[in-house]
C-alpha cells in the first residue's frame, strides 16, 4: 500500500495507522513511503502498530522508502531494532 500523504505527523496519525491496519488486515504488508517527505515520531508510533498487527496475523511487515526522518527518530527512540524486523525494499 502506498501511503497517500507527503506528512504523517500527529495531526494525522490517527488516519494513517488506520489506513495501514486495514491494508494489513486485508493482506496488503508493503507499506510505500515514497511520497512521505516529514514526519515526527507519530509516523515511528504507527510503523510499531503495523508491526505487531502483521506479526499477529502471521505475516512480515515491508516497508517501502523509508523516510531518513522516520529512520532517524526510531534510532533516537531506541526502537531501531524493532523497525529492523520489517523488511526494508
Amino acid at each position: 500500500m502506498k501511503l497517500e500523504t507527503d506528512t504523517i505527523t500527529n495531526l494525522n496519525a490517527g488516519s494513517i495507522l488506520a489506513i495501514g491496519a486495514a491494508a494489513i488486515r486485508a493482506g496488503d504488508c508493503t507499506i510505500d513511503f515514497s511520497g512521505v517527505r516529514r514526519c515526527d515520531t507519530a509516523a515511528v508510533a504507527c510503523v510499531l502498530a503495523w508491526l505487531r498487527l502483521a506479526e499477529a496475523g502471521g505475516h512480515r511487515l515491508v516497508l517501502v522508502a523509508t523516510p531518513p526522518d522516520l529512520l532517524s527518530l526510531a534510532k533516537l527512540g531506541g526502537v531501531d531494532a524493532l523497525l529492523a524486523g520489517a523488511g526494508q525494499a
